[in-house]
């Protein structure tokens, strides 16, 4: 874990526009974000985004059945490769070996073949442009299966924070970030919950788009 953490931090340093915090999601959060992946239909398709060191990945993986699939997107070389020595190595891990892999791309180039029953998003969406954000929620939208749950997390009061005290163009970006989430969650959003146990702490946003059958 401490491994997990100074890599995380160190990424914070380099990259902060795509890590976006200082240090992994607490168990807490990670466990929120995989509430949904568990289910009854075989052979079902997961994907993670932005999983950086696996602290999510963790709690998905036992969640896991033997007939599912399981893809992970990451677009950090370091990330990558410690992604992919856990899946050799750690023992929470090496179960779903054989089931999962990692893509070294960004969300917007997986193909949707078929689409995913569940989507867990790590993405720091409040780093980006209104325009990415608006660009990877239409995407994870369109990766999901009919009846599939896509989870993501933003941090608690962040945004509205820093539309009070940036500039112009800051508070811009970000209206449109709040514009596009609310264009998704006003129809959408099943259920919301405040992870407090998290620094900061975080809401985790859960969306399905079209109803169970």
């Amino acid at each position: 874990m401490l491994k997990d953490h100074r890599l995380f931090f160190r990424q914070f340093v380099e990259n902060f526009h795509t890590t976006g915090a200082l240090a992994p999601s607490s168990r807490w959060l990670a466990q929120a974000l995989a509430r949904y992946v568990p289910g009854q239909k075989p052979g079902r398709r997961i994907l993670e985004v932005g999983p950086g060191t696996g602290a999510v990945t963790r709690w998905i993986v036992p969640r896991l059945a033997a007939s599912d699939s399981f893809d992970l997107v990451e677009l950090n070389d370091s990330f990558v490769a410690h992604l992919q020595q856990r899946f050799e190595s750690d023992p929470f891990f090496k179960p779903a070996r054989g089931q999962a892999r990692i893509l070294h791309q960004s969300v917007e180039a997986v193909e949707p073949a078929g689409g995913y029953d569940a989507i867990v998003s790590g993405l720091p969406l409040n780093n980006f442009s209104g325009e990415l954000v608006g660009q990877i929620l239409k995407t994870l939208s369109g990766l999901l299966a009919p009846g599939g749950t896509l989870s993501f997390f933003e941090y608690v009061g962040v945004r509205p924070v820093k539309q009070t005290l940036a500039g112009r163009h800051e508070r811009a970006r970000l209206t449109e970030i709040g514009e596009h989430l609310y264009a998704l969650l006003k129809p959408h959003e099943f259920h919301r919950e405040c992870v407090v146990r998290n620094l900061p702490p975080a809401w985790v946003h859960h969306v399905r788009l079209t109803p169970e059958k």
